[in-house]
């Protein structure tokens, strides 16, 4: 939960934190649809580190998921080794 700023804060950091608050909340509840993260096979991240996200896999040109455990294949299912 964001708790808003008191009235004493300076209008300078007022302005930086509601900036901050507006771009969570786009985070929290987008309102179109936002861009995947593209990455060649040899730079995936861990999937343990991102489950349930998804990545564009783009010297295979396909999008993966990872299930916590791996990254899967959406064309085949199959593991990205």
């Amino acid at each position: 939960m964001l708790t808003p700023v008191g009235p004493g804060a300076p209008e300078a950091v007022r302005a930086v934190l509601k900036s901050f608050h507006d771009a969570i909340s786009a985070l929290l509840a987008p309102a179109a649809p936002t861009p995947l993260f593209a990455v060649a096979i040899a730079a995936l991240p861990p999937a343990a580190d991102h489950p349930r996200t998804l990545v564009l896999v783009t010297d295979l040109n396909i999008l993966a998921h990872s299930d916590g455990a791996h990254w899967i294949r959406q064309d085949t299912g199959a593991v990205i080794v």
